[in-house]
């Protein structure tokens, strides 16, 4: 599946083709298999508290939420070979670097997803 992330606090896209991971197989996979994300693409990983970028080949932001949508944290730019976890999330979104900052997203952001 196919969806529209929102941050309808800053009436910003972060993403028309992110891709939603929401079994045991698309959440094991993950991104590994991409060479890099082009602008408005991504991966919203549900549910999930915590990421690892081993073996990626290419940073990624991560945006943390919880049960609403919520932004709990966000991560800029997270190299390959890194772990990030938020306790408060229910789900996580992969982003290519520089989205969050581009579209200023911040904890306590509203997003939707459609």
């Amino acid at each position: 599946m196919i969806v529209l992330v929102r941050n309808e606090s800053r009436g910003a896209v972060l993403g028309d083709a992110v891709l939603v991971a929401d079994t045991s197989a698309t959440r094991n996979v993950g991104l590994l298999k991409h060479k890099g994300l082009n602008a408005g693409e991504g991966l919203w990983i549900v549910p999930c508290q915590s990421v690892h970028t081993f073996f990626m080949k290419f940073p990624i932001d991560l945006v943390y939420l919880d049960k609403r949508r919520l932004v709990r944290k966000v991560r800029h730019a997270v190299p390959p070979w890194r772990v990030s976890g938020c306790f408060w999330a229910h789900s996580v979104l992969e982003l290519p670097a520089g989205c969050v900052a581009e579209t200023e997203t911040q904890p306590g952001d509203q997003l939707s997803i459609e």
